[in-house]
């Protein structure tokens, strides 16, 4: 009987549990942190596109991978392009 339990709790970690839409996401790595010759400009637009969605929002940590100290110079760079109209604030 304890060798049932026992089997049966080391099953609880297999497959038998295994639930797809609570799946462990693959980190994102951050790519201005990979490349170190990537250097974010505010002057350039095509680049910022990348993170800024389609309404012109600046996109989340967890959408761009990029580290906190990246986001944060995201976020500074996006707000300069659109200060002087090299984005738009908004996208209709």
């Amino acid at each position: 009987m304890a060798d049932k339990k026992q089997a049966k709790r080391r099953n609880n970690n297999q497959d038998d549990d295994f639930n797809p839409k609570f799946r462990k996401a693959k980190r994102k790595v951050c790519s201005l942190c990979s490349d170190k010759n990537f250097v974010l400009d505010y002057k350039n637009a095509e680049q910022l596109k990348k993170f800024i969605n389609e309404k012109g929002k600046i996109l989340p940590r967890r959408a761009t991978g990029a580290c906190a100290k990246h986001q944060r110079l995201i976020t500074l760079t996006v707000k300069r392009a659109r200060h002087i109209a090299i984005i738009p604030y908004t996208q209709d």
